[in-house]
């Protein structure tokens, strides 16, 4: 077996909001289920697809896809902060041939990656500095969006080319799934919110802090029925479930950005790199899904899943 898959919910309230004991626990066998996965198949190198939320990737200039020849994690809600462990030659030639095959990305020799790409590997491996990662941005947040089809493609060149490594990949795709966290939309922001979605790089500690904030207490009062969000969706979440199971992954080609953001919520999108990522999978064989997790958690402000999936022997 020399190509798996994790795809996972990241939420930055782990450890700020305090969900049931039993949805706690149930969330932490899941974490220790894919520890165990990723330990067994001793990956050689993990893909990483992730969403940005305006901590790296802004206004100025948001490319649909990002790989990363070399990357430092933002820190933001205490997350993995300075260099990440890129390989970059190995970046370099992904990314050609992805160009290759008519699919434009963009490149960047210091990609800043925020809580969104590097929770699950802080999860998995507990660094960004043990296991090499080829960080990959999927724009997840930022109107306007490629349709689904184009990131399954995407998704589906970067397999090409693991296909017949010698290298054992993992490819991780981190995100949704339905949630409407209090992220703001460039076409209603305020002034200052337009400055920080257009170039907020390297806040002040303060500004940083007060932003953070204002997203816990939002799932403070989300958790106790208060917050002006969107509900999670359960039956959307458990539906997109059933796709990534399926393993026919041209069926994600259904989805529309305007669907998603009706009944799905804003954030929705990051399952944009769930797509990216099973598509890498599937064009390396066919796959099974052979562990599920799915609990809607509001204290956590996500219909949250995880997943592993291996090749069809």
């Amino acid at each position: 077996m020399q190509q798996a898959l994790i795809a996972m919910s990241h939420s930055p309230l782990l450890e700020h909001t305090n969900p049931p004991e039993d949805v706690k626990a149930a969330v932490e066998a899941a974490f220790d289920h894919v520890r165990a996965f990723a330990k067994e198949f001793n990956p050689d190198l993990v893909i990483n697809f992730g969403p940005d939320h305006y901590n790296g990737f802004f206004y100025d200039l948001m490319p649909p896809f990002c790989v990363g020849y070399e990357a430092l994690g933002t820190g933001d809600y205490d997350s993995w902060s300075g260099p990440i462990n890129v390989p970059t030659n190995e970046a370099e030639k992904l990314a050609q041939y992805i160009i290759d095959q008519d699919i434009d990305t963009a490149i960047s020799r210091k990609m800043e990656v925020d809580h969104g790409a590097v929770q699950p590997m802080e999860i998995i491996f507990g660094g960004l500095d043990t296991v090499p990662v080829i960080p990959i941005f999927v724009n997840s947040v930022a109107r306007p969006f490629s349709k689904v089809s184009r990131v399954r493609k995407f998704g589906q060149a970067v397999g090409e080319y693991f296909k017949d490594s010698d290298k054992k990949v993992l490819f991780i795709g981190s995100g949704g799934l339905s949630h409407d966290p209090p992220v703001p939309q460039i076409a209603t922001a305020t002034e200052a919110q337009r400055a920080l979605l257009t170039n907020g790089r390297n806040p002040t500690p303060e500004a940083r802090a007060a932003r953070q904030a204002n997203t816990i207490n939002t799932a403070i009062k989300f958790a106790a029925g208060e917050a002006d969000i969107m509900d999670l969706n359960p039956e959307w979440d458990r539906a997109f479930l059933e796709v990534c199971k399926a393993g026919d992954v041209s069926a994600f080609d259904a989805y529309t950005a305007d669907e998603m953001d009706a009944v799905a919520g804003h954030s929705s999108h990051e399952v944009r790199t769930w797509v990216a990522a099973y598509s890498a999978l599937r064009a390396c064989g066919e796959y099974e899904v052979n562990y599920e997790f799915y609990k809607p958690i509001k204290e956590y402000i996500a219909g949250f899943g995880v997943t592993t999936a291996v090749l069809k022997k």
